[in-house]
């Protein structure tokens, strides 16, 4: 990261939603971003658009789709405030640019961002906000994956294993905020509620345990595999 983007991180507040897949953070965020308060800053991607259910992902909506030669240059440059590998198979990281974009036009910046990048940005940032999204339980997570669009055996099975990883980081660090998502209102209003700082500690210990519970069947099905 370059010193001006250590610059800016530090003193512009950031929201960032971690969760395993399917659990409705991108939902949330187009919500939020209704409200006309946030931005979402839009991640670059090494993968290409995904065809989700028929509607194809746009470049400068879903992600900003780039090559891994133009991904690279810009690592190399500082402008990336994180990024990572993401399911072993594709780098996405969040470009700078995006947040000065959200501070020249007096916005609340807010993305989904994967554990490793969250471990990153906090190391500059004082004021990021990081929040963890789940589905209300294991069955009800496996629902709505099995709505989603297609995927590869293969596939399927890196994001297991992420969500493993991704479960099991933010469960062994103090910082993190856990929002089940079972009523989209609710969890909205609840994302707005922990950037306000109005922190409901029954809340946090409920969607701990719901995070808890689930890495638990998470590790039973892998150990069948």
């Amino acid at each position: 990261m370059s010193d001006d983007a250590k610059r800016i991180i530090d003193k512009v507040p950031y929201t960032v939603l971690t969760a395993i897949t399917s659990s409705g953070r991108n939902t949330i965020i187009a919500e939020l971003v209704k409200t006309g308060k946030f931005y979402f800053t839009i991640s670059d991607t090494t993968r290409p658009p995904r065809d989700n259910n028929g509607v194809m992902e746009q470049n400068g909506v879903e992600y900003w789709f780039k090559k891994e030669a133009q991904v690279i240059e810009g690592l190399k440059q500082g402008k990336y405030i994180e990024a990572a590998l993401i399911h072993n198979q594709q780098v996405s990281g969040s470009n700078i640019s995006e947040l000065e974009h959200a501070q020249a036009n007096n916005l609340l910046p807010i993305n989904e961002i994967e554990v490793q990048g969250v471990e990153i940005i906090k190391k500059f940032s004082k004021k990021l906000v990081p929040i963890f999204v789940l589905p209300p339980s294991y069955q009800e997570w496996m629902r709505r994956w099995s709505t989603r669009g297609q995927i590869s055996e293969d596939e399927k099975n890196n994001r297991m294993h992420s969500a493993k990883m991704e479960l099991e980081t933010a469960l062994s660090r103090d910082y993190y905020h856990f929002l089940v998502n079972d009523d989209l209102s609710k969890a909205v209003k609840g994302i707005q509620k922990i950037i306000e700082g109005q922190i409901d500690p029954a809340h946090e210990i409920a969607g701990k345990q719901v995070a808890t519970e689930i890495l638990q069947q998470l590790n039973q099905e892998l150990a069948t595999k």
